[in-house]
């Protein structure tokens, strides 16, 4: 009687061991498809770039050029309002060639707005986009070749026509994400140690109001789109205060905490925004300063060039009599780096101020360098 009992148990293991090499098999596939996605997913990346597309001052639109070869595909990025009319239109040399167009918050693999290959209500023929957009942001524009012209590596070279029209409202419509009406109530400027221009309007042929020192924390009066791109209207916290327009994408959160002791004195940029070149040179002024080149060497004089940008941020060049040159960098009339090259591995730089001059270190060279030298007068 124990036979069948025994076969009975015989059966179950064979059941349970078959089971378990499916469950096996089925879950080795799944990770084998999980590493073939994600490789193609990375390679995808890898073939992808983007470019932020800037139109020129006072323009509406912008004519772009650029190739692609097998899968690699481009993303343009830029900005328009709700209400506005985006017209779109590609040429290329292979007709394999498309565009898709992705609405604020979207890109390539979601759901596309308008498909180039595809004719529909906002593509009335192919390769050519026009409508009214229904949402603020930046919106993505992506040219590829298609399926077996990628898989077989053509290459198309091709030119974009992009031209964003019609007048934008008081207020900004369809904000996707609250990103241009509303966002922080402080701002602080992040140029990467530059300084950005405060303009009179959102626009880069717009008078500039002053230029603002990387770390500078702002007032948010506000952000819209124009030429393309956000540009935010804002105020300085220093006394007196200056407001204007800045470009957007040099702007971070900030905090107004304190604001009023961090920040530098701001000097109006002069009717003309330009402070005058010497003649026959790159420099808005030239002379000579005292300069060290070691420890051992007697004080000498040295001839210098300036290139000022504004509210004491500019860069110093001062050229050794027996041949070479040494660049200082300033930020609000403080000297902040230097021309770093691989033969100064390990010179550290140090400032010291002696009544209205820097004394800059660099390793043993010293020089001195008057306060109207960066700042002017």
């Amino acid at each position: 009687m124990t036979q069948p009992t025994d076969l009975f148990l015989t059966m179950q293991s064979r059941r349970i061991s078959s089971g378990f090499l499916r469950w096996v098999v089925l879950g080795f596939s799944a990770l084998i498809l999980l590493l073939v996605l994600t490789v193609t997913r990375v390679a995808a990346q890898d073939d992808m770039r983007e470019e932020q597309v800037r139109f020129p001052a006072g323009a509406t639109g912008a004519t772009i050029k650029g190739q692609i070869t097998g899968r690699e595909f481009v993303v343009y990025k830029l900005g328009a309002e709700a209400g506005q009319v985006m017209n779109i239109s590609l040429t290329s040399n292979n007709t394999a060639t498309y565009f898709n167009v992705y609405a604020p918050g979207s890109g390539p693999g979601d759901r596309a707005l308008a498909v180039g290959s595809l004719t529909g209500p906002l593509m009335p023929d192919l390769n050519r986009f026009s409508g009214a957009l229904l949402l603020s942001g930046e919106y993505s524009v992506s040219v590829y070749l298609y399926r077996n012209a990628a898989r077989n590596g053509e290459v198309s070279d091709y030119t974009l026509e992009v031209s964003i029209t019609g007048e934008t409202g008081e207020i900004v419509q369809g904000d996707f994400a609250d990103g241009l009406q509303g966002g922080p109530d402080y701002w602080a400027v992040e140029t990467g140690g530059g300084t950005l221009n405060m303009r009179q309007e959102p626009s880069e042929g717009a008078g500039i109001v002053t230029r603002l020192v990387n770390g500078t924390p702002l007032r948010n009066l506000g952000c819209r789109i124009a030429e393309a791109r956000r540009w935010c209207r804002v105020a300085t916290l220093s006394d007196p205060g200056f407001d204007g327009w800045v470009a957007g994408d040099f702007l971070i959160e900030g905090s107004g905490e304190g604001a009023a002791t961090q920040l530098p004195d701001l000097i109006p940029v002069p009717a003309g925004n330009e402070d005058v070149l010497v003649p026959g040179t790159d420099y808005h002024a030239t002379g000579q300063v005292q300069c060290v080149r070691n420890a051992d060497a007697p004080d000498q004089s040295c001839d210098f060039g300036v290139k000022r940008q504004g509210n004491g941020t500019g860069a110093v060049t001062i050229e050794w009599p027996e041949g070479g040159s040494r660049t200082i960098f300033f930020q609000g009339g403080t000297a902040v780096s230097y021309d770093q090259s691989q033969a100064d591995q390990g010179r550290g730089m140090t400032v010291t101020r002696d009544g209205d001059n820097s004394i800059v270190f660099v390793g043993e060279e010293r020089f001195v360098i008057p306060d109207a030298v960066i700042w002017g007068g």
